[in-house]
């Protein structure tokens, strides 16, 4: 796995970057003072994983998390406040470290991005543009891409909607959206990624597929009126 560090402070990425030295398949291909800097790089070239500082000059590591588009990578935040941990983890971060994070408890956060990194190649795959393969209970099951309405988190779990039936497996959303593809479907919400193509309307802050109502969160409204060319 290849990772970047993003901290405005020098000491704070030495320490990180020790850290994650001491990890045998953990490669640190990048590091980075600011945040904006850092998502231009990503958009050229992607990382699995981001370990990132949350308060930093411009653009904060939260507004970086929200602006990768589709394609991010694993995030775990390393910052010295406690205070953003319930809208981190609104985000989908693999973990939160406050600082000065020891080195069981980062050990510990890449053991859980390594599980869902592996579980990526394991769990879900793509096979061309028409079809999604599912760990259903003992079965792999073929499932097409047009027949998926919309997909919901729950827990460990994601309920994948068709017309007469949803689809349980044991995935992250996150996970998820990096395999189907954007040109297809898109997060509204973070409990919600829909297929653009099936949606009905838009009414009072709610996508409307098949008479059932799925929020718009704030964090997603902008990126889908542009989707939409919404004016």
């Amino acid at each position: 796995m290849n990772a970047i560090i993003v901290d405005d402070n020098k000491i704070a990425r030495v320490t990180i970057k020790q850290l994650a030295t001491q990890v045998s398949d953990l490669e640190v291909s990048g590091e980075f003072d600011n945040a904006l800097d850092a998502r231009n790089y990503l958009l050229k070239y992607p990382a699995d994983l981001l370990l990132l500082d949350i308060e930093m000059p411009g653009m904060s590591g939260l507004e970086l998390s929200r602006n990768l588009g589709n394609k991010h990578p694993l995030i775990i935040f390393t910052t010295s406040k406690r205070e953003y941990a319930v809208e981190a983890f609104e985000l989908n971060v693999v973990d939160y470290l406050v600082k000065p994070v020891k080195p069981a408890r980062f050990i510990q956060a890449v053991d859980r991005v390594r599980t869902i990194f592996n579980s990526r190649k394991e769990e879900v795959s793509i096979q061309g543009d028409e079809f999604i393969f599912i760990r259903d209970s003992n079965v792999v099951r073929k499932l097409r891409l047009d027949d998926i309405l919309f997909v919901e988190a729950m827990g460990d779990y994601v309920k994948i909607y068709t017309e007469n039936k949803f689809y349980a497996i044991h995935t992250s959303m996150r996970i998820l959206e990096d395999r189907l593809p954007s040109g297809v479907f898109i997060r509204i919400h973070r409990s919600y990624l829909i297929a653009v193509g099936k949606m009905d309307y838009i009414q009072e802050g709610s996508v409307i597929i098949r008479g059932k109502p799925l929020p718009i969160g704030d964090a997603y409204r902008a990126v889908l009126n542009k989707r939409m060319n919404v004016l």
